[in-house]
């Protein structure tokens, strides 16, 4: 085994062209996002004959959050969107990533002859190997597929099990190896690009309370409205597009002691009639609240650490299909409580 430099990374091949493998995945998905309307594209291809990023582009991601701060929301239980994937290049844009990958790896100072023969072996697999020039003379006929990965989870170990080597699709047929791009998991890389706003839950009393008043919570509804994020591939005769909804379902309040009643008993307050909650409303001060809590014991010198987390639903529809639902997302936020003993007077 051996180490090689390359483009500023460090990647680990072995010295026989399978191992190589691994190699053509210094290409990586560009994750920035969307500027927060459904109708802006922005796409994160760059091709310099060297690398090769995804050709993933996304639209939307932050619609509805009238300006509040938005962050990526965490999805429920083991699931986790692809951390690589493959997709197709054309006869030409395959070539020139072969070429400008074994340009660079060539010519880097210091490269170890090692490296130089293992690369050139892959260039030669496409070149005068197994596939004569690149296909070029097959470019109607189909595209080779490659190997991408998030470029934020590279280093995790789901980022290297896309370990085929570029591979040959005829027209009209679907690759069968895993985590190939179609509508779904063009979904599922859209759901990596969702952001929702934070859940600053509405309190009143808002921050400090008194003991045995029930508090009410709530959430803006003008805030806390349904986000799409689409992503769309249109590259090598593949045109593909997914669209991701996630709308607020529930809001599970935790009050930070066991000394609180919570209303409903379960803590979570599902969504009625477009609405999570109720805004708290004078004269109903001693009424108990659709959602919210009631504080037993003062929190004293301290505060309590009231958690509030969001629960969105996620649907997905694509390109020739109706699509389906996806993990819900979560986000929570913890906001500081005061509760005060009510002090009386005696006369």
């Amino acid at each position: 085994m051996y180490t090689v430099k390359l483009l500023g990374r460090w990647l680990l091949a072995g010295a026989t062209a399978t191992a190589l493998a691994l190699i053509p995945s210094t290409a990586v998905a560009d994750k920035s996002r969307g500027n927060g309307s459904q109708g802006n594209v922005k796409t994160n291809a760059k091709r310099d004959g060297r690398t090769l990023t995804s050709l993933i582009s996304y639209s939307g991601g932050k619609r509805g959050t009238s300006g509040k701060s938005s962050k990526s929301f965490t999805p429920t239980g083991n699931w986790a969107p692809p951390a690589c994937w493959y997709e197709p290049r054309s006869p030409a844009e395959f070539q020139k990533y072969v070429e400008g990958f074994y340009e660079s790896t060539v010519n880097y100072p210091g490269q170890h002859s090692y490296a130089k023969t293992a690369v050139g072996q892959f260039r030669d697999m496409y070149k005068d190997g197994e596939y004569k020039n690149y296909n070029l003379d097959k470019a109607d006929e189909g595209a080779f597929w490659v190997a991408v990965q998030d470029k934020d989870r590279w280093d995790q170990p789901d980022a290297w099990t896309c370990s085929e080597l570029p591979f040959w699709v005829e027209k009209g047929d679907t690759p069968t190896v895993k985590n190939s791009v179609t509508p779904e998991v063009l979904a599922q890389l859209a759901y990596n690009q969702v952001e929702v706003p934070e859940t600053e839950v509405s309190l009143a009393p808002a921050n400090n309370t008194k003991v045995n008043l029930p508090t009410w919570a709530w959430l803006d509804e003008a805030t806390f409205k349904p986000v799409s994020v689409t992503a769309s591939l249109n590259t090598a005769g593949l045109n593909l597009q997914s669209t991701v909804t996630a709308t607020p379902d529930s809001l599970r309040i935790k009050p930070g002691t066991k000394d609180a009643q919570l209303h409903p008993d379960s803590g979570e307050c599902t969504i009625q009639t477009g609405h999570i909650g109720a805004p708290y409303t004078k004269g109903n001060a001693n009424k108990t609240p659709p959602c919210g809590l009631t504080y037993l014991r003062s929190t004293g010198n301290g505060t309590y650490q009231l958690q509030a987390t969001l629960t969105w639903k996620v649907t997905w529809t694509g390109t020739g299909t109706p699509g389906g639902t996806l993990p819900d997302g979560t986000f929570g936020t913890t906001q500081n409580i005061t509760v005060q003993e009510i002090q009386a007077i005696n006369r």
